[in-house]
């Protein structure tokens, strides 16, 4: 999209006044600039040039003593539920890497990345539900990205919202992603009459091109590729035609990104149908690009590329590769896969490169995706039972699973608790109670925690929204240091998986060692008994659980607060699934106390009542007017008052 919006305007601006900009900034147009009452238009070469002049001149130019404000000028017609961001905040990002367990059985160690925006994040939860968000490789220092909201009112609120909003001191510039196939007509679409609430755009038939993908296989993993941009137009073909071949030949829906990360020079497509259904688009995909390629004697190979969601990618690889060797030797293919350090806050997805014919990348894209709805079902099942493992902590809205960004389906809409639902899981007594951890690191690794000028440890306490705080060492030679988590329990687990990760990253654990650490939790000492359990049966049961050593330390003498430590190590999740064990036990405790205490209450309240009623029955017969008849004074009865 090359043509541009200039507004925010005065009506003394002249075409002569906006060349001289165009000029100086040495951004170069054709054509005459269009100037109307208060906004201009003007086309650009190319969208790369269209793209700078947003960068450099909207917000930041004056003329005529106005900001002039600059983007992509986008038809009614055209405009989506897509909408770009610009001028992010640089520093909003962060990285987990957290060895994941479902009770003995390892999934592995996984590079997570999770949303640490909580103020965007929030802020574009206001005006709809976000389906993506994609970064935009720019060369600017601040960072661009494309959301993709449910519908295009929620998208245009947006716009008219976020347009300007100050972010952390950086101003928002917000714009429409076109649809340009909006513009496209359908051939051999005769126009229906409309029902009424229906235009022609009413609810798909069962069956239709994207209708099953939407309905049948709404559950099912995408088919992501990355194709090269100059293929993009023989894919989409002359008006459609094309795409709308491959989608009712495969009964798919397919989405070709082609206006997100503009100037570059791949561009994803995202298929949605059966696996049957994304491998024969696959092939279909395939052959085009090569006929193009012959016809425009386009003389580089061009290889299959997948993109798959790093959490999947360590067991595609296998122990060793031997997952990876085999496909490749089964398929006769060569198969390469992007480093980890490629990898982004907006773009957890690896570069899975396959080169062999279309016939062997075909049969290859099969076993990977294969490998990778299994991985997706894995995890899918670990969620459920860590959802019910996990009492008052919400997996899914802590980021431990793909999100949408990628064209998987939300766990959320899977039966996984979503973050919305999250407090509906939180034990009676725990919704806003804080806890209290000290989790022990090696001494040498409390600079690395800290970081430099102490950015590291601010930048922890704000992401995870806790307290953390390292105690002094209690001895000049200890070998470990205490740090101090105070914060609800999801603050807990982001703070310390993100200490575990850390720990592993500066390589204080070689690399085939877990990470364990020793945590140390408070418990009222008329629990603790509790938690060890009639001849010790709870904490056992504790530790084959969780995998984590659960110690109760005998003879402790009770702090100020009669209080006791409960001592647990493991590994990050062992850890954290301990942890939430024992508060649940501590959550019923307390739960029996206060229903005791409301039984005690009571009692007394009916003892007291019953006591209040005698006295009140004592009082009346004192001098109530009761009778008896007693002898008179000759024998004979009379009454007498009492």
């Amino acid at each position: 999209m090359n043509k541009l919006y200039i507004g925010n305007l005065s009506d003394s601006v002249s075409p002569v006044d906006l060349e001289s900009i165009f000029n100086d900034s040495k951004i170069p147009y054709t054509g005459s600039f269009l100037v109307k009452a208060g906004y201009a238009f003007v086309d650009c070469p190319d969208e790369n040039w269209a793209m700078k002049a947003i960068e450099t001149l909207s917000g930041k130019v004056e003329v005529h003593g106005k900001l002039i404000e600059v983007e992509h000028s986008v038809p009614k017609r055209q405009r989506s539920r897509k909408i770009q961001i610009r001028n992010i905040p640089p520093h909003l990002q962060w990285e987990l890497t957290v060895d994941l367990y479902c009770g003995p059985l390892s999934l592995g160690t996984q590079v997570v990345f999770i949303p640490c925006w909580k103020v965007l994040d929030s802020v574009l939860a206001q005006y709809g539900s976000v389906e993506n968000c994609e970064q935009v490789n720019t060369d600017t220092e601040t960072a661009v990205v494309n959301v993709t909201y449910s519908c295009k009112e929620q998208a245009r609120l947006a716009i008219e919202k976020l347009n300007g909003f100050q972010l952390e001191g950086y101003t928002l510039k917000v714009a429409y992603i076109p649809d340009e196939l909006a513009d496209l007509p359908m051939p051999h679409s005769p126009v229906m009459p409309t029902r009424r609430g229906y235009g022609h755009r009413g609810p798909q038939r069962q069956g239709s091109p994207g209708g099953a993908a939407g309905q049948n296989h709404q559950n099912d993993i995408p088919l992501r590729m990355l194709v090269p941009t100059q293929f993009v137009g023989a894919i989409i073909g002359k008006e459609g035609a094309t795409i709308r071949n491959i989608t009712k030949q495969t009964q798919s829906k397919i989405d070709i990104h082609r206006k997100e990360n503009a100037g570059a020079s791949e561009k994803p497509i995202t298929i949605h149908a059966s696996p049957e259904g994304c491998s024969t688009a696959c092939k279909i995909i395939m052959e085009i690009m090569q006929k193009e390629a012959q016809d425009t004697k386009f003389t580089d190979e061009i290889p299959l590329k997948i993109l798959a969601h790093n959490n999947f990618v360590g067991r595609l690889i296998g122990k060793e590769g031997r997952n990876l060797k085999k496909i490749e030797q089964d398929t006769d293919t060569k198969i390469t896969i992007s480093p980890l350090q490629e990898l982004t806050l907006y773009n957890p997805e690896r570069t899975i490169t396959v080169k062999g014919s279309i016939e062997t990348c075909g049969k290859a894209e099969e076993e990977i995706m294969k490998k990778i709805r299994e991985s997706y079902e894995s995890d899918l099942s670990a969620m459920n039972l860590q959802a019910h493992l996990l009492p008052g902590l919400n997996l899914n809205a802590l980021g431990l699973f793909p999100a949408s960004t990628s064209g998987i389906p939300s766990p959320s809409t899977l039966g996984v608790p979503s973050a919305a639902a999250a407090t509906n899981y939180l034990p009676y007594g725990q919704q806003a109670e804080t806890e209290t951890v000290h989790l022990f690191i090696p001494a040498m690794a409390v600079g690395a925690i800290i970081g430099k000028m102490g950015q590291h440890i601010k930048q922890l306490s704000r992401f995870a929204g806790a307290s953390i705080k390292i105690a002094p060492p209690e001895t000049p030679d200890a070998k470990e240091r205490m740090v101090i988590i105070t914060g609800p329990p999801e603050a807990q687990f982001k703070a310390q998986g993100r200490i575990y990760g850390k720990l592993k990253e500066e390589n204080f654990f070689g690399p085939k060692e877990e990470v364990k650490l020793e945590a140390h939790i408070k418990v009222p000492s008329y629990a603790a008994g509790r938690v060890i359990g009639k001849g010790g049966k709870t904490v056992n049961e504790l530790q084959n659980l969780t995998s984590a050593e659960v110690v109760v330390p005998r003879d402790q003498i009770p702090d100020e607060n009669d209080e006791v430590i409960v001592k647990i190590t493991g590994h990050f999740y062992a850890c954290q699934l301990a942890q939430r064990k024992i508060q649940e036990i501590l959550a019923q405790v307390k739960r029996q106390q206060q229903m005791q205490q409301q039984k005690n209450a009571n009692a007394a309240a009916a003892a007291a009542a019953a006591a209040a009623a005698a006295s009140a029955a004592a009082a009346t017969g004192g001098g109530g007017g009761a009778s008896a008849t007693v002898p008179g004074p000759s024998g004979q009865p009379q009454s007498r008052r009492k």
